[in-house]
């Protein structure tokens, strides 16, 4: 094996060399696109021969996808419909990383193709602007240990094994700083800053509670592109993990036993809900959400009953609740909001692992399309009866949402 250090010298060295665009004027597009596993990240390299300008310019493209458990062998071929685009931080200069929506050849959206899905909502409700804060959190694994965890080598019977050890109590690792409690900072830190080369709309950063354990918020986004920037940011994530040897892992409950899940907590609004007298329409977003609890819980991600137990910052899963700053609530309104009277809402069901686009079509399908005036007024005094009960101080303006 070639010695890494100047395996690394020549990395460096071609980067310089393709970044220089009058010298090397072609491009090279990283295609990327969501498999048929589980919503994992595949990814393939055209190169063109200038760098192209808007998505007009990029051409449709194919892939084997019996290799990717998304269609049979006989006929396997899936198209590679460019829809947005970013300049790669990984090779810099002309070259863009391109996110693609997957169709058959007759021009049928992939099951596993959910953007389609949600364009079309989104589409629907375009007036109502939605707008969109996703708290992507994740787990770092080496060697199948959570970084950070001690590691014990034993020998049971049948051969040498490999024991994980346990850190300490949580409590010490969230928003962490020291080689003692603060691990794979690094790697944070060149994912975050590898998203905003690319242009991403990345507004934070921070370690979570369970020692190993990240999160970074994407948004606020407008519609679509908020799961199109949640989606590349993953991508983006995983590359910069295989720099450090490091498995990016979003299991909604890699640890079991006391310690925290990881969600996707989905922040969002619409136009109505962030001008004066816009608690009216959050309260009736909050009722409509109730009453789908079950649509949208299935709807959230594979494990979520492992995480959502009622502990560790986290509802019920059979049970919709919401309150003011409450972080064991289903849907959770801050505190400015409240104290304002507009703003915006969480929704703190979603799973680590929750496909972007499915959450927030199916909460922009509940909270823009699917509406009886009658239903919200009731909605909104419940809420306000909840607030009377409670003895919160925010003045109720009447139920009308006229």
């Amino acid at each position: 094996m070639a010695n890494a250090s100047l395996l690394s010298a020549l990395h460096v060295s071609l980067n310089k060399a393709t970044e220089d665009a009058s010298k090397y004027p072609k491009a090279l597009l990283e295609y990327v696109w969501i498999g048929g596993c589980q919503g994992d990240l595949r990814s393939k390299t055209k190169v063109v021969n200038k760098e192209p300008q808007s998505i007009a310019d990029l051409p449709e493209w194919n892939y084997d996808g019996s290799s990717t458990n998304q269609a049979p062998g006989d006929d396997s071929e899936v198209i590679l419909k460019p829809v947005a685009m970013y300049p790669d931080p990984f090779r810099g200069g002309n070259n863009k990383l391109v996110l693609c929506e997957t169709f058959t050849p007759n021009g049928e959206a992939l099951p596993t193709n959910a953007r389609a899905a949600a364009r079309a909502v989104f589409d629907k409700c375009a007036a109502d602007e939605t707008w969109w804060g996703i708290e992507q959190e994740y787990t770092m694994f080496r060697d199948g240990t959570p970084l950070g965890w001690p590691r014990t080598g034993a020998r049971s019977f049948g051969g040498p094994t490999t024991q994980i050890g346990y850190p300490g109590p949580q409590g010490p690792y969230y928003c962490s700083a020291g080689a003692d409690v603060a691990f794979g900072r690094d790697l944070v830190e060149t994912h975050l800053k590898a998203c905003l080369y690319s242009g991403l709309t990345i507004s934070g950063v921070n370690a979570e509670v369970m020692a190993g354990q990240w999160e970074y918020q994407v948004g606020p986004c407008v519609g679509i592109a908020s799961g199109d920037e949640v989606t590349m940011s993953r991508y983006i994530l995983h590359r910069v993990a295989e720099m450090y040897d490091v498995v990016i892992s979003l299991d909604p409950k890699p640890i079991p036993g006391d310690w925290n899940g990881a969600g996707c907590h989905t922040n969002f609004s619409t136009k109505k809900m962030r001008v004066e007298d816009g608690i009216k329409h959050i309260y009736a977003a909050i009722g409509r959400m109730a009453e789908k609890h079950s649509e949208h819980i299935a709807a959230y991600g594979e494990g979520n009953e492992r995480r959502m137990t009622g502990e560790h910052e986290t509802s019920s899963i059979d049970t919709f609740s919401w309150g003011v700053a409450n972080r064991g609530a289903s849907v959770r309104v801050g505190n400015q909001t409240f104290k304002d009277g507009y703003g915006y809402l969480e929704d703190r069901r979603p799973s680590s692992n929750m496909d972007p686009y499915v959450v927030t079509g199916r909460i922009a399908q509940t909270i823009c399309c699917d509406i009886n005036p009658a239903d919200d007024v009731k909605y909104i005094q419940a809420a306000e009866s909840t607030e009377k009960r409670k003895g919160m101080s925010r003045v109720a303006s009447g139920a009308s949402l006229a």
